[in-house]
């Protein structure tokens, strides 16, 4: 079978890489062509966009880019025709692949989306074309499957990938002493500083996130870069010198990290599955808070709290999202063990809600089965 994958961000790249990897299992013909990073690309799919052309952030810096987007749309359009694949994988980036599912549906096509865009949010409008142009939809959070039931729209649900990630990063050959002395770490705890894939959330997050960092001494703050930007990229947005730069090794960071500072998205509950306190951070241009404020049904921006449905880390938000706020809950996570220890057995409860590991297997298997037996 020839099957063409979309992944429009780094979070996407890793889970689409993985699904690849089962989906090879249980089709050994398999053929992969798409857009999506270097995951993927060690996968052995054929990357015609790179992911690095396309994680543009917030409704403003979309409208920003739009013609780059527009072009990303044709350009796929053309690229999905010549190839002539037997169905398409869709993995989140929502604004760019319904707008292809559409496509693909019309030139019948079949389409499997895996991981659920965020209709439960926002744009619940959606739902109902998503159920006329998707042969199958994924999620991966426990909360997703009773909220389509509830829109008369049935979903798969297996459980959330990240769980077979950092399973197979456990049971690989990650050993900590090795790392911390490779990296001169280990001396003092370790503060994760992940201030996210994309240039515009480095951007905004880093200054503040770096910002403290001077002030503690007795902590080694350590950002998990990711190779899409250069060592000066994130330089220039550093405010502290007490702090580290390591690239494409946030598990290993995240590992051995008494506490994080975390930007909003995948990142959050990695941080919690590997037991890390933290505070999350966010912060867009305003215009596209307005509007995301607005158009948002949703108390929380973060998985940990939304999967939870209640606090249990701090989000520091536009405004809140300066040095004296970061400061304040920092104290928190990094000092107060009482306060550690109750989110930590929240985190417990979050991992019992995610299920077990499988889900990639399981969701590979499908589309697999689905496909041959049509």
């Amino acid at each position: 079978m020839k099957y063409y994958v979309i992944a429009g961000e780094l979070s996407g790249d890793k889970h689409a890489a993985l699904l690849i990897r089962h989906i090879k299992q249980y089709d050994r013909q398999a053929e992969f062509r798409g857009f999506g990073g270097d995951n993927l690309k060690a996968e052995g799919v054929t990357i015609v966009k790179h992911i690095n052309d396309l994680a543009f952030m917030g409704f403003a810096e979309v409208v920003a880019h739009l013609p780059q987007v527009l072009s990303n749309i044709s350009f796929c359009k053309k690229d999905i025709l010549a190839y002539k694949p037997d169905c398409m994988i869709f993995i989140d980036y929502p604004g760019f692949n319904l707008r292809i599912a559409n496509f693909t549906y019309q030139q019948k096509i079949k389409n499997f989306y895996y991981i659920s865009p965020q209709v439960w949010a926002w744009k619940k409008g959606r739902i109902k074309k998503m159920q006329k142009i998707l042969d199958k939809l994924y999620v991966i959070l426990p909360f997703e499957k009773p909220f389509y039931k509830k829109h008369n729209m049935e979903v798969e649900y297996y459980g959330n990938p990240l769980l077979d990630e950092i399973s197979i990063f456990k049971t690989s050959e990650n050993n900590k002493e090795n790392f911390l002395k490779e990296y001169s770490l280990g001396n003092k705890p370790i503060v994760a500083i992940l201030p996210g894939s994309r240039k515009q959330e480095i951007k905004k997050m880093l200054p503040v996130q770096t910002s403290i960092a001077d002030k503690y001494p007795q902590f080694d703050f350590v950002i998990a870069c990711v190779d899409s930007f250069d060592e000066e990229y994130y330089k220039q947005y550093i405010q502290s010198k007490n702090v580290k730069l390591i690239f494409n090794k946030t598990y290993d960071i995240l590992n051995v990290a008494h506490c994080g500072l975390i930007t909003s998205g995948t990142a959050t509950l990695e941080t919690a599955l590997f037991d890390v306190p933290q505070c999350v951070c966010y912060k867009t241009s305003r215009i596209s808070y307005i509007i995301g404020k607005y158009v948002a049904k949703i108390k929380y921006i973060s998985l940990v709290n939304l999967i939870l449905n209640h606090g249990v880390v701090k989000e520091l938000l536009q405004s809140l999202w300066n040095t004296d706020d970061l400061e304040k809950e920092f104290r928190k996570i990094a000092f107060d063990e009482s306060y550690r220890h109750n989110m930590k057995n929240d985190y417990s409860v979050l991992r019992s809600q995610l299920g077990n590991a499988g889900a990639s297997d399981m969701t590979a298997k499908s589309i697999v089965k689905h496909l041959t037996n049509n």
